[in-house]
């Protein structure tokens, strides 16, 4: 029997003030998930959510730099080449401060990025762009640069070679706003996964470059309404894992309120969907707070509408959650 693995991208939270001091997560209506899913155990969250998948499904921390899983999840090549994820963000007053609130500006920032690509032709430079002109870069070049990376604002780092030219030369135009590179590096060795046969489904390449480098299906499905049927038709022939990522975005959008209606959308859909499933695993990769916007590496909780070797409420090592729980199938 196939079983649905579904992420709640950074649910976890710090304690609201407008709520009472309680949490999103606490304060959503989601009936679905807390009558169908009643299991509860917890395992340690991780900084971002590449960490944290790597671990949940092979048992091991990733040695791909996130820039290349993410570039494998766009369907870039990345073998033999450097990939660096572009973010957007403002420079001024000597500090990096990323936004997300990009889509006030994406339709002028990529443009510009595009035009000043040509700097590096000399690298044969390969781009997709995402969600509000997030982009990922991969290029023939030896430089891999420690750089800031979001989402806590940063002094400002000058970026090496070319690629800083071409960052700064698309500020000077944009009033110090451009795409900042982080995450930057190259494909190593992956490690076997868990799970085998699974198709994941995201609008985020960052969870579909994970299981891309594990030789899994993925499908890039921006629209979350979308994401739903898919995932539907799926379980019929192999285990699934549908990303939540909305979760996260508003979470650092510092919207509490957003937050809550999404988290409740989902419930709803979910029962939409899958109130004839027998095996849903929900689950949380770290905290994002919306009072200030920033990650939280916590105690972050999993929920499975299964019974497991896990008893109520017990804490489990990241890497041996996937094995307790498919040990019962």
């Amino acid at each position: 029997m196939n079983t649905l693995f579904v992420l709640l991208d950074g649910a976890e939270d710090d304690p609201v003030p407008e709520y009472g001091g309680r949490k999103p997560l606490d304060v959503a209506n989601m009936p679905f998930m807390r009558s169908k899913a009643t299991h509860r155990g917890f395992t340690d969250g991780r900084g971002y959510t590449h960490l944290f998948l790597n671990e949940f499904f092979t048992g091991h921390p990733p040695e791909i730099a996130r820039a290349a899983l993410e570039g494998m999840g766009l369907g870039l090549d990345v073998r033999g080449r450097t990939a660096y994820r572009l973010s957007p963000a403002i420079i001024e007053n000597g500090m990096i401060n990323w936004s997300y609130h990009a889509e006030e500006f994406c339709d002028r920032l990529i443009p510009k990025v595009e035009e000043h690509m040509d700097i590096l032709k000399d690298y044969d430079p390969q781009i997709k762009f995402f969600l509000n002109g997030r982009a990922v870069l991969t290029m023939r070049c030896d430089i891999i640069p420690e750089l800031p990376s979001p989402p806590v604002p940063a002094p400002f780092v000058e970026v090496p070679g070319d690629l800083g030219r071409m960052v700064m030369a698309v500020a000077k135009d944009l009033d110090g706003i451009t795409d900042y590179p982080w995450g930057c590096g190259r494909f190593e060795r992956q490690y076997p996964p868990y799970i085998e046969r699974m198709l994941a489904i995201s609008d985020s390449p960052t969870s579909l470059g994970v299981c891309a480098s594990l030789g899994q299906e993925i499908r890039l499905i921006d629209d979350i309404d979308d994401r739903f049927p898919v995932a539907r038709e799926a379980l019929e022939r192999t285990n699934v894992f549908l990303h939540m990522d909305e979760v996260d975005e508003y979470s650092h959008q510092k919207d509490p309120p957003k937050k809550v209606r999404i988290l409740e959308h989902i419930d709803r859909k979910m029962e939409e969907y899958f109130s004839d499933i027998d095996r849903i695993v929900y689950f949380v990769d770290h905290g994002t707070s919306s009072v200030t916007g920033n990650h939280i590496i916590t105690k972050v909780p999993f929920w499975t509408s299964f019974e497991t070797s896990i008893d109520q409420d017990e804490h489990v090592e990241l890497k041996d959650v996937i094995p307790r729980i498919m040990g019962s199938q």
